[in-house]
Formats: structure tokens, C-alpha cells, sequence
């Protein structure tokens, strides 16, 4: 759940830390207070996509950070960071998120750097946000089946089915592939063969082409290399004044001096291991004069050899090193190929058994789906009931994909799942994507994540820690306002809840109940948030209730109301 809540430079707030509780918390204000925007910094801390425009003017950065507790039967989320060697310390997580003027940011778990997918990926373990346009998933029929295998406890199932009808997939087209392509595997495995056996018969080796147009250009140039070294021999060791002359008749000298002036010793030793190394030089560098040669056989050999390099690398590879890498992947595609026809019959075995199981799986599944759903559609009809639709019957079909004999399976299974709900008596039951109400749908998707958090039965229950309702109260009022409040405060009762609200008969359920202030400092403008209680809070809901806070009917109706409503009131 959500512990601490620090958000800096972010919309209209400049720097706003807060401490939270378990159970119901309620956010309300004026219009344009700000609520959005508390909204909209939790949804940049799940992972939302942002831009630089959600900087608070004059800053160079936002950021919002939380401490987050993660509960220790949370399976998926222990998973999840023990495959990023994160560590959970004392139940607790730091989660940093920050966005630069640049659009640039950065993300950390722990102080472990994420990308924002990861965020969203693992916030998606502990929140649930339903904001107010998350109505739109309701109308989304692909998410009816996921909500329906979610009651049914069917998700590690139908992920598993997912991988085995993919594996399947998978199969078919390389079967596929291998019996409509015989002719080109034919022709393919002569151009291997030839190419393997060219390069083989070439002996190409690593490197060797600098090698040997080092080499040519030796044998090419060999009148001016012998001109040149002749002329380094003659200066060398050769003439009367050669550089060893000189040196020899120096060191003698040199020899003598020392003999008289024993100062000199040091140099006489410098100079005498300078003469040696002449010296040395000299015997090497005359063994590579007498053995300079002109050789225009081997010239040819080489420049024969190189062109032939080059008409391979042009073939099969920039170098020879690519050369020889295209030989050995050649060797084991024409070790894959020339068995094609022992793989197919595997493969055909392989596919014959995927099949079988695959609609073993489906057929799993649909009885499992067909069970789950009459009971989900029976515990939201039931709860809707309560929320004002009395006569609305909702239902969960099941049904096979497409027309004809036989399953047609796809990726999550044989199924279509749809919800369809009759607002009022006498009506077919219609898809929801027909339901005109803003409000109806409210009241659906309430009683969806009602029965997936287990707070109407000791059933089915998410993995979500705390749930997120942005304006869940849109398009309902009086006694139905009066239900829907009642059954926030009970998922509040096993769940972390925030509700945006501007409906009293929802406030006075609360828990804890946030008031969110826009005002004036400096000339600017800022948001900020107030924890209310007592007074404060009566005189609040009585703001909600009238407009003005300090009438006294509207004082005592508000009074009555957190007398009557408010939990552990009484």
C-alpha cells in the first residue's frame, strides 16, 4: 500500500509530502482545486506517460516519490524484483520518478534504475487506478474475458495456454515452411555446398590479406627497397666514415680519456653499451641486405592469392574472418536442411500431440469460464441491485469463436467472453458498449473491482494492494450515492482505497479524508493538500453539501450524516 507520498514541482503543487493510512481515504475540493492533478502525479508514479509540460512553471524538474509497503503473499511482485535483484527491506520500497525540462528522466526502485514500462509493469502489481475514463476498458470486450479470468482465478491458465497455443503456432509455421519450400531447399543446399566447398578448398585464413599485400608491396618495390637499404648499409658500416667507423674510433678515444680522467667512467660505460648496440644492429641489418632478393615468382603467387581473396570477400564476407563465419553458418543451414525431411516428420508428431493438447486446454477452460461466469454475473447483479438498479440483471457470456463444427481456438482459448447487462426489466440483455449512462457504467465497473478485491464474498480476490477511483461517483446522486459510498468503505475494509468525490454521502465514509486547497503565495499559484478531521471535516462535508460551509443546517445535516455514516461513528 501507499505509505508516504512526496511530490515536488509538479502541475500547480511546489512541494507537498504526505503520510497515509489503510482503508478508505477521500480527496475532495472545490472545482479546479487540484484533485486532477493529485491524480495525475499517482498515475506519473505508476508509470503513465509524461511530458516536460507537467514541470511546474520557473522549475527545472518534477518529481514524485513514494514509500510503498508490498504485502508478503504479493507472489507476482516478490517475483518480479527478485528477477532484478531488487530487495523488498522491512516490506517497504522506495520508488523514485523524476522528469526533466529537457523531457529526460529518470526512474528508481530501491535506488536500482528502471525503464518507465518497468514501472508501469510492477506499479500494475500493488494499484489499480480507475480514472474517469476507465470506463472505456469496460466497453472493450478483449478485457471481459481477462476480468472474468481474473474472478475465476483462471489467469496462470490461460497464460499457460497462451504459451502452449503459441509454441503451437510456432510449430505449424516451420512445418509449413519446410513442405512448401522442398524446391528451394534443393537449390539452397547446392549454393551452400559450393560455397562451402570453395572457401574450404581456398584454406582461407585469419588475416591474411594484410599479410600478404604487406608482402607484395616488399616484392614490388624491390629496386627502390635495395637502394635504400644499400644506403643505410654504406652509412651504417660499409663507408670509411660509416657510423660503426666512427663509433669504433670514438670508443678508443674515449678509452684512453677515461684511462687519465676516471671521471669520465660513467660516459666511457654510456657510450661503450652504445657502441655494442651499433654494433648489434649493424650484423642484423647486413644479414637482411645479403639476403634481399628480387623474386618475381613469388610476386606473382602473391598477387594471384589476393585476387582470389578478394572474389571471396566480395561473395561471401568483408574479411576473412566474415569468410570463414560464412562457412560455418553455411555448414550447420546445410546440416538443418539435409535433415528437413526426418525434422518434418517430427515436427508432424509434435503437432499431431500440441493439438490434442491445446484442446484439451480449451475445453479446461471453457468449463471453468462457463462456471466462473454465472457466478460473477450473479454477484454483480446482485451488487448493482444495491446500487440503485434493482431491476438490472448483468450477465457473463461465454460462447465458442466463430461459426460452424467443431473449436476455433485462439490465443487465450475457444471463447469469446462478453459482459451484457438488461438496465431495467423487461429488456434484452445488451452488450455494455449499448448503455447510455455514464452512471450505470460506474456503478458496473464498482461492482467489478468490488468482487475482484473479495469484499462482497470470501471469494476470488486481485493482487492489488490499493485501488485508485477518480470520480467514481460520476452521474449518480441520493440514495444511489448513499450505496456506492457504503460499498467503498467495504473494499476500504480489506483494501488501501483513494476516491476523488463530490458527492457528501461518499466523504462521510471515509477513513481519512483529504482536502484539496488551490490558493495564492507570492503571486503564484499553488495546490495543496489538508488532512481533515473533526470540525474540519464536518465543516467540509457541509461545503459539499450546500456551498458554504458555515451555515448551520447545512452544519447539522453534515453532522448527522458523519454520525450516521461514518465508520466506528457511534
Amino acid at each position: 500500500m501507499l505509505e508516504e507520498l512526496t511530490v515536488r514541482n509538479y502541475a500547480l503543487i511546489d512541494n507537498l509530502s504526505l503520510s497515509f493510512q489503510s482503508g478508505l481515504s477521500i480527496l475532495t475540493g472545490e472545482t479546479g482545486a487540484g484533485k486532477s492533478i493529485i491524480v495525475g502525479a499517482l498515475s506519473f508514479l505508476l508509470g503513465a506517460k509524461a511530458d516536460a509540460e507537467v514541470i511546474r512553471t520557473g522549475a527545472e524538474e518534477a518529481s514524485v516519490s513514494a514509500v510503498v509497503s508490498v504485502r508478503p503473499d504479493n507472489r507476482e511482485a516478490a517475483e518480479w524484483l527478485a528477477g532484478r535483484d531488487i530487495e523488498i527491506e522491512d516490506g517497504q520500497l522506495i520508488i523514485r520518478r523524476n522528469i526533466k525540462a529537457s523531457g529526460r528522466g529518470a526512474i528508481y526502485i530501491q535506488n536500482v534504475p528502471v525503464t518507465r514500462n518497468d514501472l508501469e509493469e510492477f506499479m500494475a502489481f500493488l494499484f489499480d487506478l480507475h480514472g474517469q475514463h476507465a470506463h472505456e476498458s469496460l466497453m472493450k470486450k478483449e478485457s471481459h474475458r481477462h476480468y472474468l479470468d481474473r474472478f475465476a482465478g483462471l489467469e496462470g491458465e490461460a497464460i499457460e495456454f497462451n504459451r502452449v497455443f503459441t509454441t503451437l503456432t510456432d510449430r505449424k509455421k516451420t512445418f509449413e515452411a519446410s513442405v512448401s519450400s522442398e524446391r528451394d531447399r534443393a537449390l539452397r543446399l547446392e549454393v551452400l555446398n559450393y560455397a562451402v566447398e570453395e572457401i574450404g578448398k581456398a584454406a582461407v585464413k585469419s588475416g591474411e590479406s594484410r599479410e600478404l599485400e604487406a608482402e607484395a608491396s616488399r616484392l614490388g618495390d624491390f629496386e627502390k627497397l635495395a637502394g635504400f637499404v644499400n644506403a643505410s648499409a654504406a652509412a651504417l658500416f660499409d663507408d670509411e666514415a660509416s657510423v660503426l667507423s666512427l663509433a669504433r674510433r670514438a670508443r678508443n678515444a674515449l678509452d684512453n680519456a677515461a684511462g687519465i680522467d676516471g671521471g669520465l667512467a660513467a660516459i666511457q660505460k654510456r657510450f661503450e653499451d652504445l657502441y655494442y648496440e651499433a654494433e648489434d644492429l649493424s650484423e642484423e641489418f647486413r644479414s637482411y641486405r645479403d639476403a634481399l632478393r628480387s623474386d618475381p615468382a613469388r610476386l606473382e603467387e602473391v598477387e594471384d592469392r589476393l585476387t582470389l581473396l578478394y572474389r571471396l570477400k566480395k561473395k561471401y564476407g568483408a574479411d576473412e574472418d566474415a569468410i570463414l563465419a560464412y562457412k560455418e553458418q553455411a555448414e550447420a543451414e546445410i546440416e538443418a536442411l539435409t535433415g528437413a525431411e526426418e525434422n518434418r516428420d517430427k515436427l508432424k508428431e509434435e503437432i499431431a500431440l500440441l493439438e490434442k493438447d491445446i484442446a484439451s486446454r480449451a475445453a479446461a477452460l471453457r468449463a471453468k469460464r462457463t462456471a466462473g461466469a454465472e457466478k460473477l454475473g450473479e454477484r454483480i447483479t446482485g451488487i448493482i441491485a444495491s446500487l440503485g438498479m434493482p431491476n438490472a440483471r448483468f450477465s457473463v457470456s461465454v460462447k465458442g469463436k466463430g461459426t460452424g463444427q467443431g473449436l476455433v481456438i485462439g490465443p487465450w482459448g475457444a471463447d469469446d467472453v462478453e459482459f451484457l447487462i438488461s438496465a431495467n426489466a423487461g429488456e434484452p440483455l445488451k452488450d455494455l458498449a449499448r448503455i447510455a449512462s455514464g452512471g450505470e457504467l460506474s456503478r458496473v465497473m464498482l461492482a467489478i473491482k468490488t468482487v475482484l478485491s473479495g469484499a462482497d464474498t470470501d471469494g476470488a480476490s486481485d493482487s492489488h494492494e490499493t485501488l485508485i477511483f477518480d470520480e467514481i461517483d460520476t452521474g449518480i446522486g441520493g440514495e444511489v450515492a448513499l450505496a456506492v459510498g457504503e460499498y467503498l468503505a467495504k473494499i476500504g475494509g480489506m483494501k488501501q482505497i483513494f476516491c476523488v468525490t463530490h458527492l457528501a454521502s461518499i466523504a462521510v465514509r471515509a477513513d481519512n479524508h483529504l482536502k484539496v486547497e488551490k490558493h495564492s503565495d507570492g503571486g503564484r499559484t499553488v495546490t495543496t493538500i489538508l488532512e481533515l478531521r473533526d470540525k474540519a471535516q464536518q465543516e467540509e462535508i457541509a461545503r459539499m453539501l450546500a456551498g458554504d460551509s458555515g451555515g448551520s443546517a447545512a452544519l447539522a445535516h453534515a453532522d448527522a450524516l458523519l454520525a450516521k455514516y461514518k465508520r466506528g461513528a457511534g
